[in-house]
């Protein structure tokens, strides 16, 4: 099974209104539903992306401003995992960041865990379809040292393919720090990344984790995109997925990642 958008559409206008309110209700009011494919075992990912479309139009329609995106599912092992060839992707808006050393609310957030993944930030626009991780790096103005704060909606942390695009890949916070480094002063495939929570070393990893290259996942993003009849604007923050697995936080922790040319990220969480 992979991400390109056939099969195609089997969900009603109708249906992915609806199932919209359904998420966007559990993201605002923080409770966990079922998976979606509970109620529609036939949903596709084309389905998933629709629902999320939807979501996001609603999103900015209450004044939230489109930032970039993430990718998600970039490990080889979560793709087997899942069933796919290419990771998923999810939009970003000015209502999830969080600057560095702040304090996270985790009382509206439902599963929420936190990964390491390093930021790219576009000075030009990006296309596809045949975007390679050679045209990315010549369009990033700059990487940087990010923290992504996940958290799926669906009850038990427990979901397929089609439902996690449809809840936009999870997406919940993120918070940049470091120092921003140009691309082409440092070796993106072998940054080495340690995650603390509460001063003990809970995930470590490398960049090499994220499609042997964190830009390749970047490009993956924007040939998706165009599949949808998207690019990626210049200017766009861009989360290239997670070097470590999701971990776990909760009102009292302080998380601190530790990332090898690109500089530290800290936050903490409260109630």
């Amino acid at each position: 099974m992979s991400t390109e958008l056939t099969p195609a559409l089997t969900l009603s206008r109708e249906d992915i209104v609806r199932l919209s309110e359904r998420i966007e209700g559990a993201q605002t009011g923080a409770h966990a539903i079922p998976k979606l494919t509970d109620e529609y075992p036939a949903m596709t990912v084309a389905d998933g992306y629709a629902v999320q479309a939807e979501l996001r139009r609603r999103r900015l329609a209450r004044g939230n401003r489109l930032i970039g995106w993430k990718v998600g599912l970039t490990s080889k092992a979560k793709m087997l995992q899942m069933g796919v060839d290419v990771p998923s992707i999810g939009f970003l808006t000015s209502d999830m960041a969080r600057p560095e050393n702040s304090a996270i609310s985790t009382g509206d957030m439902v599963h929420p865990r936190v990964e390491c993944e390093v930021a790219f930030v576009t000075r030009a626009p990006l296309a596809g379809p045949g975007c390679t991780r050679e045209q990315v790096l010549a369009a990033t103005d700059y990487v940087l040292p990010a923290v992504e704060v996940i958290d799926s909606r669906f009850s038990g942390f427990k979901f397929d393919l089609s439902s996690v695009i449809a809840d936009n890949g999870s997406a919940a916070r993120f918070v940049g720090g470091g120092r921003a480094r140009l691309p082409q002063d440092i070796d993106l495939r072998t940054l080495g990344v340690v995650l603390e929570k509460n001063g003990e070393i809970v995930a470590a990893g490398a960049s090499a984790a994220v499609l042997g290259h964190p830009a390749e996942a970047v490009a993956m993003l924007v040939n998706i995109l165009a599949e949808q009849g998207e690019t990626l604007p210049a200017g766009s923050f861009v989360m290239s997925g997670g070097i470590t697995e999701a971990i776990p936080v909760k009102a009292g922790d302080c998380v601190i990642a530790r990332f090898q040319e690109l500089g530290d990220v800290s936050m903490r969480f409260v109630a």
